[in-house]
């Protein structure tokens, strides 16, 4: 690694994906991945001893989950600067992240060199959007329109995320690694903010935001 190598830490709970990533910035002259974490939990007991530049995050992990752990690596003042991961092309997603600490957010479903590009703009202390994430973020703005699920506190968003994609309380309690009580008591306020009666209206919610898609 030269001295001014980006020295980055992968976060995803799929190792394929992981693999995938390393493989691309291997490319890079300029991009060392020096550190994985197949978890939120994982990420914030290694990012203090490892201490790299960027840290690749994706949102959508068991545990504590990717804004979650966005948010405690923010509070501790680490001087990482967190390029958020997600499969969703949302505005919400984004929102959320960088409203956590952030300093980027990359769909996945962008073009491999959109990573590269995004780390390189991180690592420069810059925010990134993608274009189409960023419109879509400005035009909501503009017409004061952000959503119902705005309503919802980050750890109830998440546990509506995985409703509407027909998870069960149990399914959910055992991937987040919450009580059946707790999920049931999120998903009870979810209910009340959103005035929905039912999973298959969370379903049909989440399709009409972006947030999931009728393949997941």
């Amino acid at each position: 690694m030269t001295a001014k190598t980006i020295r980055v830490m992968l976060v995803d709970d799929h190792a394929v994906v992981r693999m995938g990533f390393k493989l691309l910035l291997q490319t890079c002259e300029d991009i060392a991945v020096v550190a994985e974490a197949d978890s939120g939990e994982s990420a914030c007991q290694q990012c203090d001893a490892v201490q790299p530049d960027v840290l690749v995050m994706d949102l959508a992990m068991a545990g504590m989950g990717g804004i979650e752990a966005i948010k405690r690596l923010a509070a501790k003042g680490v001087a990482t600067r967190i390029l958020a991961l997600s499969a969703h092309e949302d505005s919400s997603h984004p929102r959320r992240a960088l409203q956590a600490g952030a300093l980027g957010y990359l769909s996945k479903r962008s073009a491999p060199e959109a990573l590269i590009d995004a780390i390189r703009c991180v690592a420069r202390g810059q925010r990134y959007l993608d274009a189409q994430i960023a419109q879509r973020m400005a035009v909501q703005g503009v017409d004061g329109d952000q959503g119902p699920m705005e309503k919802l506190s980050a750890r109830e968003f998440e546990v509506f995320v995985q409703l509407a994609r027909g998870r069960t309380v149990a399914q959910i309690s055992e991937s987040l690694k919450l009580s059946s009580s707790t999920v049931g008591t999120h998903l009870y306020n979810i209910k009340q903010k959103l005035a929905l009666n039912n999973q298959a209206e969370m379903t049909l919610l989440a399709v009409r935001h972006g947030l999931i898609d009728v393949s997941d």
